[in-house]
């Protein structure tokens, strides 16, 4: 493990997506009540909530950040005897009527524009499933440590960002077993009029095939920043992609300030972002700190893997293995090699107490899953 008094440290934030709902658990038909408040603002659709915190300097200040974001929001819906919903798949709706397009306006009405041309291409249902985000960047006295060969430092940041976002890449399926919360779902998902709780073949809808994913497989170059970037304009010149923001994989590379593609290129990465978290209807905020530790202690223990070639092959195979990990009963292979992994984090962490807790928070939820397969293979046998 790296020796540094910075390993640790690091910046962080969460977005948290919810839907508003009235006093029947409707799809709230009222207007965004938050103005244009960056930090409570709006995701696809007008009745979509998104909680976006500061920077902060841990998971525990975000989680708190999240706290007083949450706090405020029931505030200022509890007047007019709305919520939150806290799951990840939405309540009954009757048409989809009931979810209209954020009404970004002025300066922010390509926003719209945006959101119009989603409409078009996925349907409006689809862009209702709510989750979490978890961004993260690493600290610069940290950064500057470890560039020992004194490289360029923008070079040698980007180069290791677009290490571990290959890395997180061939992971993020060991998230999704570990933070899968929503196999219910009602039927108006599947078709107007439709009402009744569904309990699916998914454990999570929103990172199933059924979820956020684009129509075709984008294949990326990952040599370095100004290949990765260059692959991804090429699928928006060639119209397969509207933006780099319809880029539908659950890691993201994201610069400082206006997230554009343009923006990456030039200026480099800022921060990385996961975005497979469901919300987890038994946490009071929709997410258990420790899976945001876990998730931190997860890139740490990638950032001491070896590099390879991110093949189009391994991106098709880190793709079907992200949908497997959704499934409610998924591949005995994926679960064996997650426990595998949690193994050596714990050989790669016995220093550290508190490290050591939350991996096996971690391994508890494995072994449940572990359970639950067993039970549903006999069941069928």
């Amino acid at each position: 493990m790296i020796e540094s008094k910075y390993f640790y440290k690091g910046n962080f934030g969460i977005e948290r997506e919810t839907l508003r709902v009235d006093s029947q658990g409707k799809l709230a038909q009222t207007r965004h009540p938050f103005g244009n408040d960056e930090h409570i603002t709006r995701d696809f659709c007008e009745n979509q909530i998104e909680l976006v915190t500061p920077v902060c300097s841990s998971v525990a200040e975000a989680v708190e950040a999240l706290a007083e974001l949450d706090k405020t929001a029931r505030k200022v819906l509890a007047p007019n005897s709305e919520s939150i919903w806290l799951y990840s798949n939405p309540p009954h709706f009757d048409s989809e009527d009931e979810i209209p397009i954020a009404d970004f306006t002025g300066d922010h009405s390509s926003k719209r524009a945006y959101r119009e041309v989603l409409e078009r291409k996925y349907g409006k249902k689809l862009m209702l499933f709510s989750g979490i985000h978890f961004n993260f960047s690493f600290s610069e006295e940290f950064l500057h440590e470890i560039n020992t060969e004194n490289e360029d430092f923008h070079s040698f940041r980007d180069s290791l960002y677009l290490r571990l976002y290959k890395q997180l890449m061939t992971h993020s399926w060991l998230l999704v077993l570990l933070t899968a919360s929503s196999p219910y779902y009602d039927a108006s998902l599947d078709k107007d009029g439709k009402s009744g709780i569904i309990l699916s073949e998914y454990s999570s809808l929103r990172n199933s095939k059924r979820g956020y994913w684009n129509k075709f497989l984008p294949i990326l170059d990952h040599k370095s920043l100004r290949t990765f970037t260059g692959s991804i304009k090429k699928h928006v010149i060639t119209g397969s992609l509207y933006s780099a923001s319809e880029l539908y994989l659950p890691i993201r590379l994201k610069p400082k300030g206006v997230n554009t593609l343009e923006n990456l290129a030039a200026n480099g990465v800022d921060h990385i972002e996961l975005r497979m978290f469901d919300l987890n209807p038994s946490a009071p905020l929709g997410i258990d700190k420790r899976d945001l530790e876990f998730a931190h202690l997860l890139i740490l223990y990638l950032l001491s893997q070896p590099d390879f070639d991110f093949t189009p092959e391994l991106q098709e195979k880190a793709v079907n293995e992200h949908k497997n990990a959704a499934l409610l009963e998924p591949d005995a292979k994926l679960l064996e090699r997650g426990d595998d992994i949690l193994e050596n984090m714990t050989v790669h962490f016995s220093d550290n107490e508190h490290a050591l807790e939350i991996i096996s928070f971690e391994r508890q939820k494995l072994n449940g899953r572990k359970v639950c397969n067993s039970i549903v293979n006999n069941i069928y046998e």
